[in-house]
């Protein structure tokens, strides 16, 4: 895809406009992990993402206490992090794949704090990432990091939960940039047998407190629940474990994810190349 978006935030926009402009109400966004299995193979596989039917692309920079993300995501964090990978090495893998398709960084505030928010996101802007995930961002805390984002055009993107309250859900509804991360369970990232049933109620819910899109992540393991979280009201679906998985199996993990997001793409109707 090529960008004709001039800052991050319009070129998010962009990607779900495009989405629903082929047809489909929702967007595909595949999460990888930056440096995972290696630098080079986590360029080829978000490259093969675009090409296989991905909108946008959430790239992960490894950690060393990730909070949010289940035992697959921790593990491809903790081999990059022994491998060497940091925060300048995942800028780098973004810049690349940015040249094709829309990223979204998701970073803990660790890495931020030392650095500052201007200057961080300054460096995001130097990269060509369009927005920014920060799980362990408290809203409370968010103003100075939402502030230097929308000065540089880069989308700050809250994330919600089943179990947030709604005056609390109005406030960060409101201050959304770029999608509004609404997290399908409760608990970490990870592979689930099934959704929510309550998913419906909880997207609704979301929508609501908003003027983004809201774009659900976290259980969604196959295409069957891509298709089904579309049904139930997502204008963007976020896979990762899954893929994290592929992409650490024998094999060409570029291909393999690869598959998988056309898979993904195909259930949510959309005509993927790979």
């Amino acid at each position: 895809m090529t960008p004709t978006a001039t800052t991050g935030v319009e070129r998010i926009a962009e990607a779900f406009a495009s989405a629903r402009a082929d047809g489909r109400a929702t967007a595909l966004m595949p999460y990888l992990m930056a440096g995972y299995p290696d630098l080079e193979t986590s360029v080829r596989i978000g490259l093969r993402c675009a090409d296989s039917g991905g909108d946008l692309v959430e790239l992960g920079v490894p950690f060393s206490d990730p909070l949010a993300d289940g035992p697959v995501i921790q593990a491809a964090g903790t081999a990059a992090l022994r491998a060497g990978v940091r925060l300048h090495d995942a800028l780098a893998v973004a810049a690349e794949i940015a040249e094709r398709i829309p990223v979204v960084l998701m970073c803990y505030t660790n890495p931020i704090l030392v650095r500052g928010f201007e200057r961080f996101a300054d460096m995001l802007v130097e990269h060509g990432v369009s927005g920014l995930i920060v799980p362990d961002l408290p809203f409370e805390e968010a103003p100075a990091a939402l502030l230097a984002c929308d000065e540089r055009g880069v989308a700050l993107v809250p994330l919600v939960a089943p179990t947030t309250p709604a005056p609390r859900l109005a406030m960060i509804g409101g201050r959304a940039r770029g999608f509004l991360y609404t997290v399908g369970v409760t608990g970490t990232t990870g592979e689930r047998v099934a959704l929510d049933a309550h998913l419906p109620d909880v997207l609704a819910r979301a929508r609501a407190s908003t003027d983004v899109p809201v774009a659900v992540g976290f259980g969604i393991a196959t295409p069957e629940q891509a298709a089904a979280a579309a049904a139930a009201g997502a204008d963007g679906v976020i896979v990762g474990s899954r893929l994290v998985r592929a992409a650490g199996e024998p094999g060409d993990p570029a291909q393999a994810v690869g598959a998988l997001v056309g898979a993904f793409a195909a259930a949510l109707g959309g005509s993927p190349l790979g």
